[in-house]
C-alpha cells in the first residue's frame, strides 16, 4: 500500500547533527501517523518518534527527547527527524513506518501496529 525511503544517514561524531527523510507514497499518506525506529546490532527494533497524522502531536523516546525533533510536510509527503547532539549510542540502523491504523487517535509505539517500513538508513556516531 504504501512505499517509505529513508535517506541522511551518515557517519558523525558526538554532538553533531543529522537530519533524516522519509519520503511516502501511496494514497492518502497525509491521513496517517508516522514513526521512526532503530535498531542497533544486537538489539531489538525500538520506537523513537512519532508524528500523528495531523502533524500537530510530537511523541519521543525518553532517550531522544530534548535532542531530537520530528516534522512532517504533507505537500510533499515527506517526514524528517532533526538529530542534534548526537551521541554514540545513538548508532543504528534508523527506519520510518506508517501506521497501519488512520486517523488514529493518539499514537502506537509498538513495532506490531506498523504495516510499511523503509529500507532503514544508518547512522554511525563516533565518540
Amino acid at each position: 500500500q504504501f512505499q517509505l525511503v529513508e535517506s541522511g544517514g551518515g557517519l558523525v561524531q558526538a554532538g553533531d547533527s543529522l537530519r533524516l527523510s522519509c519520503a511516502a507514497s501511496g494514497r492518502f499518506v497525509s491521513g496517517y501517523g508516522i514513526s521512526w525506529f532503530r535498531q542497533a546490532p544486537g538489539k531489538e527494533r525500538e520506537f523513537v518518534a512519532h508524528i500523528t497524522w495531523t502533524g500537530t502531536g510530537r511523541y519521543y523516546a525518553d532517550s531522544v527527547k530534548d535532542r531530537f525533533a520530528i516534522s512532517r510536510d504533507n505537500a510533499k509527503n515527506t517526514v524528517y527527524l532533526q538529530m542534534n547532539s548526537l551521541k554514540s549510542e545513538d548508532t543504528a540502523i534508523y527506519y520510518c513506518a506508517i501506521d497501519r491504523i488512520q486517523f488514529r487517535s493518539g499514537y502506537a509505539r509498538s513495532v506490531s501496529e506498523y504495516d510499511s517500513w523503509g529500507q532503514g538508513t544508518q547512522v554511525t556516531v563516533s565518540s
